[in-house]
Order: C-alpha cells, then structure tokens, then sequence
C-alpha cells in the first residue's frame, strides 16, 4: 500500500514542480486523487493481514505452544510439527502472511532466535557432562555432518540436475541437527545426563558448523569456485573468536550477574551483554552462536567454575523466571516462521526432501554405531539414532540464496521446508519407538555399570 501511495506522489511530482506558477486547483486535484487513492487500498494489498488478525494468529501461536508442551510431555511428539503446520495453515494456505514478507522478517528473528535458543542450551549444560563426553560430541557432528552433506550433495547433482557447489551448498545448509529442536527435545527424554550433553552439544556444533560452511560457499556460488584454504581460515577464527569473546566476558559476568541477582533488571543486563557480544562476534568473523553457547554455559556453571577459579559468589534467592517464558516465545514463533515459508510448487522438491531425509536417517544410524561404544546403554543409543532434527539454522540459511540471487534461490525454501518437516516427524517416531525400551537397571551417567565383583561370583 505504501508503495502504491509513492508510486502515485513520485509519478506526478515532475509534473506538479514543473510549472512556473504554482496552481492551486492543480494541486487540489492532485491531492484530491491520492485520497481517493488511498482509500481504495486496502490492507490486503500488502503482504500482512491487518492488525488485529494478526495478534489473533499470535494468541493461536502461544495457545499451541503451551498446549504443544504439555501434549509433548505426555507422548513424546515434538510440538514443533504442530508449529510449522500452523505456520502453513495461516501462511500459504489462507494467505493472511505472504512469503515476501516472511523472507524480509526471518533474518532478523532468526538472529534473536539463535542467540536466545543457543544460549538456554548453554544455561542447561552441565559444563561437567559437556567435558566428559565432548570426544562423542565432536565425533557426532564431524561424521554426521560430512555424511549428510555428501548424501544430499550427490543427491542434489545427480537427481536435480545441480551444480556441484550449489548441491554442496544445500548439503551444508541441512546438514547438522538442530540445536533449537534438540534443546527442547532431551529436556523431556529420560535418557542420562551425559548423552543429553552429548547430543545437545553436537547440536550446537553442527548449526555452528553448517552456518560458517554455508556462507563461504554462498560466496563460493556466487564466485563460481571454492577455496579449501578460506574455509579453514574462517573456520579457526569462527572457533578463536567465539571462545575468546563467550569466556572472556562470560567468566567476569558471571560474578558481576551474580552480584545483581536479586535487582530489578539483572536479567535484561544479561540479555543487553548477550546483544553486545553477538555484533563484536560478527563483527570479527563469527555467526555469535558459539559464543552465545559458550557465555550461557560461564552462567549455567558459575556455582562449580567458582569453585574451580576460587572465588567466592554471593548468595541468589530466587532465578528470574523472564529467561524461560522469553525462550519459549522465541522458539514457538520461530517455527510458525518455518512453516510461513512453505511452499508446494512442485512435487519433486516434496519427493527429493522426505527421500533424503530417510537415507539421513539411515546415516545418522551408521554414525551412531561408529562413534558409540558398547558402554552406552540400548536406550540412549536408540535416541542418538533417532535424533536428527532440522530447524533453525536450515530455516535461517534458506532464505539467503534469494536475498544474494544465488541459481536455483526459489528451491532452497521449497526444499528445506520438507527436509526440516520429514526430518522432525522421523525423530518424533524414533522417539515413540525408544519408549519402549526400557532403561538398564544399572545406569551411571549413560553408562552401564560394571557389575561388582560379588555378583560375578555368584
């Protein structure tokens, strides 16, 4: 409507300033016909539903959210397929939000969402847990990576006709689990503290990893050939960058926030830091997810790094309760984001993503049986094989190739969609199945204990 309005007043303005004399009764006319103008319009013309429909469309978001929770906890199915096909619902299938102002929207949600999300996985990690299994984690995310990335590269080439750097693109793109998902998921799983560090952290790694790859190959497309040495650059000071800034800063504010516990604003300090330390890690060549994860986990381990650093912290009477309803409001209106972004032009994009998706599935499995051992216990090796989400930084990064009009931009969304879709409905039923299956009776950790000697001999 808006660029109706200037479209009218730009059209007309040489003829209006060209006369020498200025004509009221022209003017009148002219002004006469833009209110005419104007009240022909409508808010339909644009990409948004008007107002109030559209917090009625927000009011359903967190309805379902809750809902979505409480329905998760009681059978195990992820709210977040409830989301995104809220998302269709009020996006391509009614239209009252349309992609186009989606796309505009979504890199700056998305932004908030990652340091918001990254940063409650790094609260709820057990900096202990994270250590002990870190060797799994690392394995996890660099095997399965790689393996999803050549699946869906060789797929992308031979299937749809793609250049190697744009199937090696796509391949990036979805290739790691979603750490938005993840978080969520192993929270209400009751499998060992130490495999829920292991896959939230892997998570984490990999849309660290798929978010540095995916931009040096935006510009590698855009370029028309690829340098292995600028991808191990950007990669090590992606890495340097993050640690630096998230225990640099992290380690101090986790005794000054401390300090302000109990005062009336300490949490949106907090979150003012977080903002700060997100533009200095972009700014120096990092994405800010490993540093929003790395400053969450100074903040979620303060009581044992002051042991271990030797100082002593104040007393806190109570946890501001902000962080949670903030993290749930992000992340529930992140997916209906995903689900906005649908679209069903043509079949065999909805074919080649739940195709994919299925043989990831059979990767991640081949993956899991590589990186554990025989110490962890049936339970939790069923979920590590189940767990391959795709979410935020997939939903996130298909959005760029149109922005820098990348070849084939318009089937990044398409695809994607229906990868993150089939990949979360694939994990909702590996979930269902590991239900059944009940937990050793002698679990450490998410390792079988060693029966004792005693009951060997017996």
């Amino acid at each position: 409507m808006i660029l109706s309005i200037l479209n009218l007043v730009t059209g007309q303005n040489n003829e209006i300033f060209s006369l020498s004399n200025f004509d009221s009764s022209l003017i009148l006319d002219k002004m006469t016909e833009l209110q005419s103008s104007i009240g022909t319009l409508s808010i339909q013309d644009g990409p948004i539903a008007s107002a109030h429909v559209i917090l009625l469309a927000a009011g359903v978001v967190i309805f379902l959210g809750v809902a979505g929770e409480a329905f998760f906890k009681k059978t195990g199915i992820p709210d977040v397929a409830f989301l995104m096909i809220l998302g269709v619902i009020i996006g391509p299938v009614f239209g009252l939000i349309q992609p186009e102002a989606v796309i505009q929207v979504v890199p700056y949600f998305a932004a908030l969402a990652l340091i918001i999300i990254m940063f409650d996985g790094g609260l709820n990690l057990d900096i202990k847990h994270v250590i002990k299994t870190a060797h799994f984690s690392v394995t996890l995310a660099t095997l399965g990576f790689i393996l999803s990335v050549v699946i869906i590269t060789l797929a992308a080439h031979y299937a749809l006709g793609w250049l190697w750097l744009e199937s090696i693109l796509l391949g990036s793109i979805v290739g790691g689990s979603s750490s938005a998902i993840v978080f969520g998921l192993v929270r209400n799983i009751k499998i060992s503290e130490e495999t829920k560090s292991m896959l939230s952290f892997e998570s984490a790694l990999t849309d660290i990893l798929a978010t540095i790859v995916a931009f040096i190959l935006f510009e590698a497309v855009l370029a028309g050939h690829f340098d292995l040495q600028t991808l191990q650059e950007t990669l090590g000071r992606a890495i340097v960058v993050g640690l630096v800034l998230g225990f640099g800063v992290g380690i101090p504010w986790m005794y000054v926030s401390t300090k302000l516990g109990n005062a009336q604003h300490a949490y949106m300090l907090t979150l003012g830091v977080l903002f700060v330390l997100f533009f200095l890690a972009n700014s120096f060549g990092e994405s800010g997810a490993l540093t929003a994860l790395v400053f969450g986990l100074m903040l979620g381990n303060k009581n044992h790094l002051s042991r271990i650093l030797k100082f002593k912290l104040p007393r806190i009477e109570m946890d501001d309760p902000t962080h949670n309803q903030l993290t749930f409001l992000v992340r529930s209106f992140f997916f209906v984001f995903v689900g906005l972004m649908a679209s069903f032009g043509q079949i065999e994009y909805l074919i080649f993503g739940i195709v994919i998706t299925i043989i990831v599935y059979f990767g991640r499995t081949l993956v899991g049986k590589i990186t554990l051992t025989k110490r962890f216990s049936k339970l939790d090796r069923a979920v590590t094989n189940s767990m391959i989400p795709r979410g935020l930084a997939a939903a996130v990064l298909a959005t760029y190739p149109i922005t820098m009009g990348l070849p084939n931009a318009e089937a990044y969304p398409q695809i994607i969609f229906f990868i993150i879709l089939s990949s979360v409905i694939i994990t909702t039923i590996g979930l269902g199945k590991s239900k059944k299956i009940p937990p050793p009776e002698s679990v450490e950790g998410g390792f079988v204990k060693k029966p004792p000697k005693n009951s060997q001999n017996e």
